[in-house]
């Protein structure tokens, strides 16, 4: 196996493990809004907890999962035209596609999300909607990170496009 392949199978690697991981957090979520749900209902006593919470759970796995998502070509595609074309043009498309308005939108979104986190950061932000007001720029370092990774993950998949588009056949595991 080349360097560029074990490249490519590492950060799949982390993309995959990453993933998983970050689905055990709907474990936490649950109980959570179980306790919420329970206690507002039967006991008419609302946690003062569970709205900060459940947001931050909720948008760390939907944002961290991405590039899991990415990874096993689950965002969604309009494809009614793209099935139809023969392998390497797909390949073409999706390479053209990622480095055209994927990379430079991912890196927006690097450079914008590291700024809103390091703003949070350095003022020690604290959340606004409950007395609570826990710690918030914990949960804002997810979207540099989220950023991050899916770079990689598209840095991946634009090369297995780009083998796609040259060779008309889809790298294994995809």
């Amino acid at each position: 196996m080349s360097a560029g392949a074990r490249i490519l199978r590492g950060i799949d690697a982390v993309s995959e493990a990453s993933g998983r991981l970050v689905s055990l957090l709907v474990y936490p979520l649950v109980v959570i809004l179980s306790i919420e749900v329970f206690s507002r209902y039967l006991f008419r006593a609302p946690t003062f907890f569970a709205y900060d919470l459940t947001y931050m759970l909720y948008g760390t796995i939907f944002m961290v999962g991405a590039p899991y998502t990415l990874l096993h070509e689950g965002h969604i595609r309009t494809d009614v035209l793209y099935q139809k074309f023969p392998l390497r043009m797909q390949g073409a498309i999706d390479a053209a596609i990622y480095l055209f308005l994927y990379f430079p939108g991912m890196f927006f979104f690097l450079i914008a999300g590291w700024n809103y986190f390091h703003d949070s950061w350095s003022i020690g932000e604290r959340g606004s909607l409950t007395f609570w007001r826990p710690p918030i720029y914990p949960y804002k370092a997810v979207i540099p990170l989220t950023a991050l990774l899916l770079l990689l993950q598209g840095f991946s998949q634009f090369f297995k496009s780009l083998r796609t588009a040259i060779y008309g056949e889809r790298p294994h595991g995809q």
